[in-house]
Order: structure tokens, then C-alpha cells, then sequence
């Protein structure tokens, strides 16, 4: 008799009892005790191999570094595995919020830190330090260390803003296992910029303006999408499930949209699976600077409790995350997700001469977004789902650029008087799994061709597209060509439609610079997905993050480039495509004292899978306003003839 696997289709969000569960399974299990830390705990994918509710939980013991790699069984109680990891061949565990708050009492008792401030004329209560990750360099005592360096700013009163004020030449390196300054290196005294960074003081800010008309945004009949089971998400003809990890904070399950009477599948999952923030001072105070803000700071553990009319406007459905802290306590991150649709503008419009048809649709769009704070950085997450089809994902950077004495204007901006701010990148790392109409996929890459003057083309004024198939992992690690309009399309070869050509999705990247650091860099080596904008890869259960599992201080020697050795087909295969895109931040003196959003991102957009327009029943726009003053002859909405 043959046996039937069952398929795992519960995508709810991990709840305050199956945290409390897997405590209770961890310290049955003699895997916590009181020098237990949890450093990462988040639901395992659904998956066609096991229809269980797994957890994995990464576990480091504060008394001694000895992290463990678990998943416990939820629905049978027990625990599926247990990895004991070497730290100095894999690389630490993310760091703990404590251990952030351990830097500055480990650095008061330090006779070192205090000498140094006093040859400043600073106090060690006069100054904030903020707890960067390490990385990964040339110190081989450091291997296998669990380590945190340090740069200081002078806070001049408890709501100042420290960041206006950087203790220049001045770098500490922490062992947090230790609990002790390992480095302390002093490069000499530099001035500490005067001017003030608060941004809410009158002296900035000048007079409130009293401009400003209230936009009320209402919907008298709510909103047009429904909510089920904490999380499924029907809006229009799409649907999905909106999961959310610690880690990676939103992911969105099971992207679907409804064409003619058939729900048909677009992706499994979509996620930013990874984002690092590198900097480009090469001075040694801060050459190792680069941040891995997923991997080693998890952004979803950040996510902020949104507020309604700050945060969001209009007809809004928050979800609140439960998540953990390293005692294994549940948090509940109260609105944490907050999810609205919008209007978007025109979606199709034609005024036709001939027929004398006047023809306007609105667009709307749905958002499901949050937003994390990291640090001096601010980031809001957006997914859009369009009327048409279109997916679009939008990064919002904010917050406060990280500050330097300003000393080589080849690296850094001036932002107010001997204040600098030095060049760096927001590089984002997005995992798209394709399974169009639930099939395999094709990867094509398409790109605009200028044909010259010829028989064929007398006049010149012929262009065409070239399209190759990128048939394996390493045939698809490509860069953007905005002058060529390079795209990606994925197609099912195994799904036509009605003209017979095969269903699809096209990629359209910004094209701006991916990873600007120097090949053999370190950073180069961890952030390796960054150096390209595409990547696909077979698809692997194992293979979460392009950066692999074990981001903290790990040397390079897992992620993806490790995945495509073997360079597997990737031509009708189950897939996953990875797509890094990046802001590039020279800052501006408009970047302070807090910096308006700036952002970045792609869209996916239908190609060939629809036999039509997808939009041809969207109703026309409510009679108001124009509309509801004037005759249809008028032209003002339009008619539908």
C-alpha cells in the first residue's frame, strides 16, 4: 500500500501558546537553563514533506559560547533536531537586544575607555556608544568570539540627539561572552562637532506652518478586502497569506489571483530575505563598517507598533506579530503590520475620436506593509498588489544618517559644520518563489537590440529584443543593463495561453548600482548576493537567506555563491529567484538633522498570463466632484459608451 504524504497548509502566525509551548519543550529537553538565550525562534516554511507545526529556535548560552541550531515538533510535541555549531567555522548567532545595553555598563567600569574619554575632557556619563556588529577581519584572535565594536557620541542632555556629536579617532572592540573590552584603539584626538541635531527644537524647526488642510481619506462601506483566520487576505481577484518572522519580518505566502472563475498561483513566497548596509570610509576608525540588518539584527524583532494617522491613513486592518524574547517570553507586537488599499491614479484611459467613446478607470492598490527600527535607520517595508496584476515592492529608508567628524570630503558628506556623514549603500536582498499556475519555470532574460541600417532595415529606424534562457544557477548570476532595458521574464514552459505562447512574469529591476565594495573585500565575500542584481537557484527548503544562515561574523563560507558550485539546471525546475536592488547614499546636507524618505525597489508585472486585460470589468469612478456637475457629454469622467 502506498503511503500519501500529507500537505502542510496551515500558514497561520505563530502564537503566544506555541512559544510558550516551545519553552516548555526547550527546558523538558534540558536545553534551557539559566544562562539560555534565545537569539532567533520563528516557524519553519509549510511544507508537501511534513505536515507539522515546526519551530526552529537558535540557542546560545551566555556563560559560554556554544550555540545550538533547534527545531522542535509542536504538533508532536517534541524535538525533530539538535546541531551543535562551531562558532568559529560558522559564526555567532544575531545579537541580543541585551547585549547592546551590555556595551556601555561594560565600557563604565573600564579604566581604559574612561582615560581615553578624559584626555577628551568627556565624562563616561557624557557619552552614548552604539553596538555595531563586527563583521568579519583580520584578527584572528577574534574567531570563534562573540564580539561588538563600538563608536561614541557625546549626548549633552537626555533628549539630545547624540548622533550631531561623534567621538572621532575612537573605536572599542567587546567580547560580549567575557563580558570585557578586547581592543581599545585611539587614533588621536579629533574635534567633536558643535552643532545640535534636534530636530524638533524650535531653533530648527523655525514656526510650525498653519498651511496644512486636513486630507481625510474614508471609506463609508469599509474596506474592500476580508481577513479569515487571523491572516488569508482576499482583496479583489488576488489572494495570500501574510506571514511575519523575526528575521525576516512580512512574508507572503501563496500569491494568487482569480482569472475566469480560476484561482491561479503566482508565487509561494516572497520576502526580503536579506539587507546589509555597507560603508565606504576606508579610514581605519571605520573601514570594517558594514551591517547585515536581517541577519545579524533580525528587522522583524524591531518592527514598530504603528499608529493610525501617523503611520497609516484610511480604512486600516493591523495585524499584531507575536514574537520572542530571549528569555522565551511572547511579544506581541501590537500593529505591527498595518494593511490598506489606495488609490493609484489612472489604470487605463482613452478618449476615442472615432467611436466617441470617452473611457477612464481608477486604479487602486493594496498595501501590506510595516516598519523597523535599526539603529539611526528607520525602514518601512511595502508590498503592492495592483488591480492589473502587478506586484511591487517599495524600501523606505529614514531615520538618521550615521555621523563622522567630517575629514576627507572623498568618502563622507559635510552635513553641518565639521559634521560628516559617510558615503554608503542600503542594499536589499528580495526571494521570490515563482510557481506560476503552481508549475515550473523558465527564466528568460530580455533585452532591447538597435539593429543597424541594412536591407532589411533601409531607413534604421527598426530595434527588436534579443531573449535567452538562463538554463543554470550560474548562467543566471547577471547584472542590471538599464541601457540595453534588460528584464527578467519567468514563464511556466508547461502553461500556453490562448495565443499557445507560455505564461509569465517580467522582473523590471531599477538598475541601479548593486554592491560597490571591492571584490576580495570582506564584505564582499559575506554580501556576496549583493554583488549582483540577479540570481536563481533551484529551489532548497535549506537555502532561506542568500547570505546563509548564520550571518553574525561568519567569514563568507556559506550563502549563495556556495549554493551555485555544483550549477544545477535550472530550466523547468521549482525555483527561487533572487533579486538585490540598493540605494546608494551620498548624503545631503537635506539628510539632516533627520532624513526625509528615500526609497527604492522593483515590480513584477504580468507577461503573457493573462489572455487579456485582467481589468476590462473594473466599474467606472464614483460620480463626484467633476463628475457630478457636469453631463456625460462634457467629457469630464467619460462614458463607457
Amino acid at each position: 500500500m502506498t503511503e500519501t504524504t500529507a500537505v502542510n497548509t496551515d500558514f497561520t502566525l505563530l502564537s503566544e501558546q506555541e512559544i510558550a509551548t516551545a519553552k516548555q519543550l526547550l527546558v523538558e529537553n534540558q536545553l534551557f537553563t539559566d544562562s539560555t538565550r534565545i537569539a532567533y525562534m520563528g516557524l519553519e516554511d509549510p511544507s508537501e514533506q511534513n505536515a507539522d507545526r515546526l519551530v526552529r529556535v537558535m540557542l546560545m548560552d551566555k556563560a559560554r559560547n556554544e550555540p545550538k541550531d533547534v527545531v522542535l515538533d509542536l504538533t508532536r510535541g517534541e524535538v525533530a533536531s539538535v546541531i551543535e555549531l562551531d562558532p568559529a567555522a560558522v559564526g555567532q548567532l544575531p545579537v541580543l537586544v541585551e547585549e547592546f545595553e551590555m556595551v556601555e555598563a561594560i565600557l563604565a567600569e573600564d579604566a581604559q575607555w574612561a582615560a581615553a574619554l578624559e584626555k577628551r575632557g568627556l565624562a563616561v556619563d557624557q557619552v552614548r556608544v552604539a553596538p555595531l556588529s563586527a563583521g568579519v577581519f583580520e584578527y584572528p584572535q577574534e574567531s570563534g568570539r562573540r564580539i561588538l565594536r563600538g563608536l561614541a557620541f557625546r549626548q549633552d542632555f537626555a533628549e539630545d540627539s547624540a548622533w550631531a556629536h561623534p567621538i572621532d579617532g575612537l573605536v572599542v572592540y567587546i567580547d560580549t561572552i567575557e563580558q570585557k573590552v578586547d581592543q581599545l584603539l585611539d587614533f588621536g584626538i579629533v574635534d567633536v562637532p558643535a552643532t545640535h541635531g534636534n530636530y524638533t527644537d524650535p531653533e530648527l524647526t523655525g514656526p510650525i506652518r498653519t498651511t496644512q488642510k486636513p486630507i481625510e481619506i474614508t471609506q463609508p462601506e469599509g474596506a474592500s478586502f476580508t481577513v479569515t483566520e487571523g491572516n488569508h487576505v482576499e482583496w479583489e481577484k488576488w489572494s495570500l497569506d501574510i506571514g511575519f518572522d523575526m528575521r525576516e519580518g512580512l512574508v507572503l505566502y501563496n500569491i494568487g489571483f482569480d482569472d475566469k472563475g480560476e484561482r491561479r498561483r503566482i508565487l509561494d513566497r516572497a520576502s526580503i530575505a536579506e539587507m546589509v548596509v555597507p560603508y565606504g570610509d576606508p579610514s581605519p576608525v571605520r573601514s570594517w563598517q558594514n551591517y547585515f540588518d536581517t541577519g545579524e539584527y533580525l528587522v522583524g524583532r524591531f518592527a514598530n507598533s504603528l499608529e493610525l494617522g501617523c503611520d497609516c491613513l484610511g480604512e486600516i486592518h493591523y495585524i499584531s506579530p507575536v514574537i520572542t524574547d530571549a528569555d522565551g517570553n511572547a511579544q506581541t507586537i501590537t500593529n505591527g503590520i498595518c494593511m490598506h488599499e489606495e488609490d493609484s491614479s489612472i489604470l487605463a484611459k482613452h478618449s476615442d475620436d472615432w467611436s466617441g467613446v470617452k473611457y477612464t478607470r481608477r486604479n487602486r492598490r493594496l498595501v501590506i506593509s510595516f516598519f523597523t527600527t535599526v539603529g539611526n535607520y528607520d525602514y518601512g517595508f511595502y508590498w503592492y498588489l495592483y488591480l492589473d496584476g502587478t506586484i511591487e515592492f517599495e524600501a523606505k529608508a529614514t531615520g538618521i544618517v550615521f555621523t563622522s567628524a567630517m575629514r576627507d570630503e572623498r568618502f563622507a558628506s559635510e552635513m553641518a559644520p565639521g559634521l560628516g556623514a559617510p558615503f554608503h549603500q542600503h542594499l536589499f536582498g528580495a526571494r521570490l518563489d515563482f510557481a506560476l499556475d503552481g508549475g515550473p519555470s523558465r527564466v528568460i532574460e530580455e533585452e532591447a537590440v538597435r539593429l543597424p541600417i541594412s536591407e532589411d532595415n533601409p531607413r534604421g529606424n527598426a530595434f527588436t529584443r534579443s531573449q535567452t534562457v538562463l538554463a543554470t544557477e550560474k548562467q543566471a548570476v547577471r547584472d542590471a543593463n538599464q541601457a540595453a532595458g534588460r528584464t527578467w521574464v519567468v514563464t511556466n514552459p508547461e502553461k500556453k495561453n490562448y495565443l499557445g505562447k507560455p505564461v509569465g512574469f517580467k522582473l523590471l529591476p531599477q538598475g541601479l548600482p548593486t554592491l560597490l565594495a571591492a571584490e576580495g573585500s570582506s564584505v564582499h565575500r559575506r554580501a556576496e548576493f549583493a554583488s549582483k542584481a540577479l540570481w536563481v537557484t533551484q529551489r532548497d527548503a535549506a537555502h532561506r537567506y542568500p547570505t546563509g544562515d548564520f550571518v553574525n561574523q561568519n567569514p563568507g563560507v556559506d550563502g549563495i555563491g556556495s549554493w551555485i558550485e555544483d550549477d544545477k539546471s535550472i530550466d523547468g525546475e521549482k525555483i527561487s529567484l533572487w533579486h538585490t536592488f540598493a540605494l546608494t547614499h551620498f548624503p545631503r546636507t537635506e539628510d539632516w538633522p533627520i532624513m526625509p524618505v528615500d526609497t527604492v525597489g522593483f515590480k513584477i508585472r504580468p507577461e503573457g498570463f493573462f489572455d487579456r486585460s485582467p481589468v476590462l470589468d473594473v466599474p467606472e469612478p464614483a460620480k463626484h466632484g467633476c463628475c457630478a456637475t457636469t453631463t456625460e457629454a462634457d467629457g469630464c469622467c467619460g462614458s463607457n459608451g
